[in-house]
């Protein structure tokens, strides 16, 4: 029998009037069954016009105002102002699958399952820089390789009372959300799935400066991510987290901006060393 909870997908919005119609109208077309789906956008303190753009769509899905900034927030407000079994995720720049939902929550009959994301690649016609974004958010590598693994919240599904039980997302972080309430999962005995068949295209960067900030704000909260995750990690086979080492670091940083003939990588990776240190100035001795 197919696994058919009822679910609420929560969509975090900040500003985001450029893309939050079409993620919307791809939400409403997809094949599940309308008495079991419930549809909520957190418009989170947005100052364009994302507020009146989800106004229009006020009777077919529920509207939540989130003046605490941050996605973390934005999502924890609309998991608790709706009712799904299920609550999954995705976000305002996203276009999903018809059958995105239905592949997604498939995993989560096993009430091992913590956590299951799906597959997540750059929007039709994208050029290099943004089909490199596909490397970045290889979700099956993130999930099936990685250790420990973690999950991106902008292809996501937990069930309800297993959010609750772990707390949700810690708002303290502005990102890596997902990386911390992931590594928590694991901690807490849960498992994490890959849902190849659950779809969702992506703007992705797509100009090497803004493939360089995306590199640096995942070095720099990553982190706090990471020292926060300490002695989880450790435990892992991890290095533990101790005194930066600021040579080390720009000596890294130095070499990635040598590269190869394909500058996508050497950017991002340029971007998210420069973060790193910045972030070990930052965090590097702060206690969570």
């Amino acid at each position: 029998m197919t696994y058919q909870p009822s679910v609420t997908v929560v969509v975090p919005a900040r500003n985001a009037e450029a893309t939050i119609r079409e993620c919307v109208d791809s939400l409403l077309a997809l094949r599940y069954p309308p008495d079991k789906l419930e549809l909520c956008v957190v418009d989170n303190a947005s100052t364009d016009g994302t507020g009146a753009l989800l106004r229009g769509y006020a009777d077919r899905i529920r509207l939540v105002d989130e003046p605490t900034r941050g996605p973390g927030a934005a999502r924890n407000a609309g998991a608790a102002q709706t009712h799904g079994e299920v609550v999954a995720f995705t976000d305002a720049d996203c276009v999903v699958d018809p059958d995105w939902l239905a592949e997604l929550v498939g995993p989560l009959a096993d009430d091992r399952v913590g956590i299951v994301g799906g597959e997540i690649r750059a929007r039709p016609g994208a050029n290099e820089v943004e089909r490199f974004g596909e490397v970045l958010h290889d979700h099956r590598r993130a999930i099936e390789v990685m250790r420990p693994p973690y999950a991106i919240t902008m292809n996501w599904a937990s069930r309800r009372d297993v959010l609750e039980a772990v707390g949700g997302f810690d708002e303290r972080f502005v990102r890596c959300q997902d990386v911390d309430l992931s590594y928590r999962m694991v901690q807490a005995g849960y498992r994490l799935a890959f849902a190849p068949g659950a779809l969702v295209h992506h703007h992705n960067e797509s100009t090497l400066g803004g493939l360089f900030r995306e590199g640096f704000v995942h070095g720099f909260h990553g982190v706090r991510a990471r020292k926060h995750h300490d002695d989880f990690l450790s435990g892992l086979g991890h290095g533990r987290v101790g005194q930066p080492r600021y040579r080390e670091l720009a000596g890294s940083l130095l070499a990635s901006l040598r590269g190869d003939a394909a500058p996508c990588g050497p950017v991002f990776n340029c971007g998210r060393k420069a973060g790193k240190l910045l972030g070990s100035v930052r965090f590097g001795h702060l206690d969570l």
